[in-house]
Parts: C-alpha cells; sequence; structure tokens
C-alpha cells in the first residue's frame, strides 16, 4: 500500500505540473520517476484519484484532479471559468447546458460530482450536456444548485 500511497502522489504531480493528454504519455512520465505501472491499474489509479479530462486553454484534452483529490491547496470554484458561457433549458426532467465546444466533459463530470441532490446523471457530447433531474425537483432549484459551481450559467 506504501507504494500505492508514493504513486497516487506521482500521479497528482505529474497532472498539476504538465499537460498531460493521454494514458501513454502518463505512464512515460511516472515511468521516468520510477513507477512502472500497467495501463489497466493507472485506469483505476486515475479513476480513483477522480481525474477529470478537461480541455485546456490551448483547446487541448488534459488530465486535472477534481476538487476533491486536491487536498489542501487552492482549489478552483469550477473547472470552468466564469467567461465560458453556459446555457440551461428544461423538457420534463430533463436538463439540456449548452456551453462552448471541448468544456461539455469536464462540465458533466462536476455536475456529477456537485450536483447530486438534483440531478441523477449526466451526458455529454462536445459541447452539450444532457442532465437527467430528480423526481420532484424545480428547475428553479437546479439552477440554484449548478450556480453554485457554473458562475456563468443562465437560464
Amino acid at each position: 500500500m506504501k507504494n500505492k500511497t508514493k504513486r497516487f502522489a506521482a500521479i497528482k504531480e505529474v497532472i498539476q505540473t504538465s499537460d498531460v493528454g493521454n494514458q501513454e504519455d502518463l505512464l512515460k512520465l511516472l515511468s521516468d520517476r520510477g513507477f512502472e505501472v500497467t495501463q489497466a491499474t493507472l485506469s483505476r489509479d486515475l479513476k480513483q484519484l477522480k481525474v477529470a479530462k478537461i480541455t485546456n486553454a490551448s483547446g487541448e484534452y488534459v488530465y486535472r484532479l477534481s476538487q476533491q483529490t486536491k487536498g489542501s491547496e487552492a482549489k478552483p470554484n469550477s473547472f470552468v471559468s466564469p467567461s465560458v458561457h453556459v446555457s440551461i433549458d428544461f423538457s420534463g426532467n430533463v436538463a439540456v447546458l449548452h456551453t462552448r465546444a471541448g468544456y461539455a466533459s469536464g462540465l458533466a463530470y462536476e455536475i456529477d460530482e456537485k450536483g447530486g441532490d438534483v440531478v441523477i446523471g449526466t451526458v455529454a457530447g462536445e459541447d452539450t450536456i444532457i442532465a437527467v433531474m430528480k423526481e420532484n425537483v424545480s428547475k428553479e432549484r437546479v439552477i440554484q444548485v449548478l450556480s453554485g459551481f457554473i458562475p456563468s450559467l443562465e437560464s
């Protein structure tokens, strides 16, 4: 277990200091640090660490740690910058969110992590998210909860 703790720390360090976009590159960087890990183990580690793939400022998909795994560092309130427009529309108990291309996956991950009081789950495309709301939750309540971590949410 001691090796796993060290490996987790190395994964976090690499993700925080590099723009790593795929597991192959991450495996190489870990190998350079003395960690020989299989792809399957790395995949499980990324899931346990709640690592998400988001779009960086250059438009490339890169790994980022979710808020829960960052420890005591300064944490941004959201993966989505306040300058990125996010709109929401409703149909029955389904919410449809639209955002800039490349941001939907990271935003859907955040909704799944932080919106559990009002949302059952999400499905993300490139710039669109389908979120299924829990029964008897008002649209206003969904907007209130999501606005807590999506600063630019507009209905």
